[in-house]
């Protein structure tokens, strides 16, 4: 399986319901480094797994809908505990669509899958994948 990775990074503030997040039940800061890995068996009639450019590009683009925003005032995540967790699957989703639309280019529909890894520091990350 090839893969390549591309990086970028996003803030957001939110809130936690639940006693298992003790102080982070109250509105907090984060920063998250992301990491959108692109999986194919076999590399596409150029030799690449996906155009490096394109995947940054749209990487930038989903992330641009999070950046600077308190997630506890945008509706689709209304009820929502916002984790980790939780934001590394909206990311891969939401890079899914943007490959199944085309904005990565024709190659890229020959992806079989994408992983995505938040790291909420250097101490603590996490990801979610899933087949394209």
């Amino acid at each position: 399986m090839f893969g390549i990775t591309v990086r970028d990074h996003f803030m957001v503030a939110h809130s936690f319901r639940g006693e298992v997040f003790g102080p982070a039940q109250g509105l907090h800061g984060a920063t998250f480094v992301v990491d959108a890995t692109f999986r194919r068996a076999e590399l596409d009639a150029d030799n690449i797994v996906v155009d490096i450019g394109l995947a940054t590009r749209e990487l930038g683009e989903v992330l641009r809908g999070l950046n600077y925003r308190n997630l506890d005032d945008e509706p689709e995540f209304e009820g929502v505990n916002t984790t980790t967790e939780y934001l590394a699957k909206v990311v891969a989703d939401r890079l899914a669509a943007r490959i199944h639309a085309g904005t990565m280019g024709e190659s890229a529909r020959g992806l079989s899958g994408i992983a995505v890894t938040l790291r909420e520091s250097h101490v603590a990350w996490a990801s979610y994948e899933r087949g394209l």
